[in-house]
């Protein structure tokens, strides 16, 4: 049923040595120089400066997999959009997230990451706290202000999930919250309904 799957592949950041030695100074070049070329090569430098910025992209989701705040922190004060998306629709959040980095979610939501943010499946970073089962993150993603009966696009919410994978905890917390047990999603099923069915 769950559809977020592996976030990043097992390549790991170092602190400091490579990443902010080298790639990281590339990385704020590129989104902080200004354009220096007359109006006609204003394109292709454009386009050289947003290829520089999508291969750099990687190392953020990385620092946000592996739990590197340091990094998360110094791209961010260089100008990285906090919610910039992967081909899958994976922001740093729910890659955190996905992989229990607490002390990353915190600052990313502090810094004013979109806690309600889909991926491109619907899914949210409630939804991967509660599929993971990381309580401490799912207990803090609820405390922002998202709808309890936000739907990816099978129709499934996070106390579907919560019932589906038996987080009774993170069931009853939702319920308080105002998720809806009784919202069927696309194929007919409810938070209900998935709980009587696993009993």
């Amino acid at each position: 049923m769950f559809t977020i799957k592996s976030l990043m592949s097992n390549k790991r950041t170092t602190k400091k040595n490579g990443l902010l030695a080298t790639v990281f100074p590339l990385f704020v070049l590129a989104i902080t120089s200004p354009f220096t070329f007359a109006n006609a090569n204003a394109n292709a430098d454009e386009a050289n400066q947003a290829k520089a910025y999508e291969q750099l992209i990687p190392y953020y989701y990385a620092a946000a997999r592996t739990g590197d705040n340091e990094v998360i922190s110094e791209f961010l004060n260089a100008g990285l959009p906090i919610d910039v998306k992967n081909h899958k629709g994976y922001t740093a959040l729910m890659i955190a997230t996905y992989n229990g980095q607490k002390n990353v979610v915190n600052t990313l939501i502090k810094e004013g990451a979109h806690v309600c943010a889909q991926d491109n499946k619907g899914n949210t970073a409630l939804m991967a706290a509660v599929f993971r089962g990381e309580f401490s993150i799912a207990k803090t993603l609820m405390s922002e202000d998202c709808d309890e009966n936000q739907q990816n696009k099978a129709g499934q919410t996070a106390v579907m999930y919560a019932s589906l994978f038996g987080r009774e905890e993170l069931r009853e917390l939702l319920v308080e919250r105002g998720a809806d047990i009784n919202l069927q999603d696309k194929s007919g099923n409810s938070a209900t309904t998935i709980e009587q069915l696993n009993k």
